[in-house]
């Protein structure tokens, strides 16, 4: 049997036309005219006016830090249920990430919490410096309250919307609601460069300011002139060229991850003491459902529902068996040993999401034998 991987890079046809292109005219540097093109694309489907396409989400990330003035013994808000990128973004600019539970709906950041967390660092007289919100598995988190609590303590807004690419609140696309935004184009995205991401924002001072650190901060001099510290981050033009193959099939690929969210949904129904989570969006949301995710034994099952002894590692094992890759979800980054020693606010609820959580193979190229193999191979693993 193939082997059915958790989310591959799915291409088209459209990423040739543009490499080819790239390629006669020999635009491979990080300039040219697939990497205008590419941060067009991005602003027109984000509602943004300004793009800077970078070598990685994390780029991106630790660029917007810097953006927002973190700095060296500045603390920031961060989700703890998050990937380590979101974290580490924060330790390269010298700062300690302050670390707040989720809530159990969207499984994204707590707002109370987060008011608790901001108003402890205030007593403490370490006013945050940033707030970094996740929109985790594509699901967008609850903005009113939280941009509201960022409005209230005077807290800029680094959007990571890494994972969110095409989702929506209140009918406007993620990453456009804080000051500035970010995604990934890694190869397991919903869109992919093979490795890429992007910061975005309606600030055209910010954005300058990015692509002029971006580009090693070189001084405007007829020789290699620099007076601050830049990097080399800037997206090459070959592989702005596959972003803007991929960013063609972007509605194609946001429907496709809801139709297999929702298969999901309906042929796992059943299955004892599992079931598709977080089931539900937000009024006024929409989740590109980047990956469909599973708990076991969840709490709406507790109450005379069938129930299972299956852990997500049992159950990931006997899917190995059968040729299917799944995954655990995020591990908190307050239990990371990286991160033992930064301030948690809260906590059971990411554990136990992380204690009974799993991901299913999510890609878009996924037809209907490779979705029957997986839930056979579920039915299996829970009898």
């Amino acid at each position: 049997m193939d082997r059915i991987y958790l989310s591959p890079p799915h291409l088209g046809r459209h990423e040739l036309n543009y490499l080819h292109k790239a390629i006669e005219d020999n635009w491979v540097a990080p300039v040219g005219p697939n990497l205008d093109g590419f941060e067009a694309d991005i602003c027109a489907a984000v509602g943004v006016p300004y793009c800077v396409a970078l070598t990685s989400g994390t780029a991106a990330l630790h660029l917007g830090l810097l953006l927002l003035g973190v700095g060296p013994g500045d603390e920031v808000l961060c989700p703890s249920f998050t990937f380590v990128a979101s974290a580490n973004a924060i330790t390269y600019c010298g700062a300690t990430p302050v670390f707040v539970d989720s809530e159990a709906e969207t499984w994204n950041l707590c707002p109370q919490r987060l008011r608790e967390a901001i108003e402890d660092r205030l007593r403490l007289g370490k006013k945050p410096k940033a707030l970094l919100l996740v929109h985790l598995y594509g699901m967008p988190a609850r903005l009113t309250e939280i941009l509201a609590l960022a409005q209230e303590f005077d807290l800029p807004v680094l959007e990571d919307a890494a994972e969110a690419l095409g989702s929506q609140w209140q009918h406007q696309p993620l990453g456009g609601f804080g000051r500035v935004g970010v995604f990934s184009f890694n190869g397991n995205k919903i869109l992919t460069t093979s490795g890429g991401g992007a910061l975005v924002t309606y600030d055209r001072a910010l954005a300058e300011r990015a692509r002029f650190l971006a580009t090693q901060a070189k001084d405007p001099a007829p020789y290699y002139q620099h007076s601050q510290v830049g990097y080399n981050y800037r997206l090459s033009n070959l592989l702005a060229g596959i972003g803007r193959g991929q960013m063609e099939l972007l509605p194609d690929r946001v429907k496709r991850r809801r139709e297999i969210f929702n298969w999901y949904k309906e042929h796992l129904a059943g299955l004892p003491g599992l079931a598709v989570a977080p089931a539900t969006e937000l009024p006024g949301s929409l989740s590109n459902r980047w990956l469909t995710t599973v708990l076991l034994n969840p709490a709406e099952l507790q109450d005379g529902a069938s129930q299972t002894t299956a852990t997500p590692e049992t159950v990931r094992q006997h899917l190995e068996t059968r040729r299917i890759e799944s995954r655990p979800l995020w591990k908190p980054l307050h239990l990371q040993p990286l991160f033992s020693s930064a301030p948690m606010y809260g906590g059971a609820v990411c554990e136990d999401l992380f204690a009974r959580g799993l991901c299913l193979p999510s890609g878009t190229a996924m037809g209907d034998e490779e979705l029957h193999r997986v839930a056979k191979a579920l039915r299996e693993a829970l009898s």
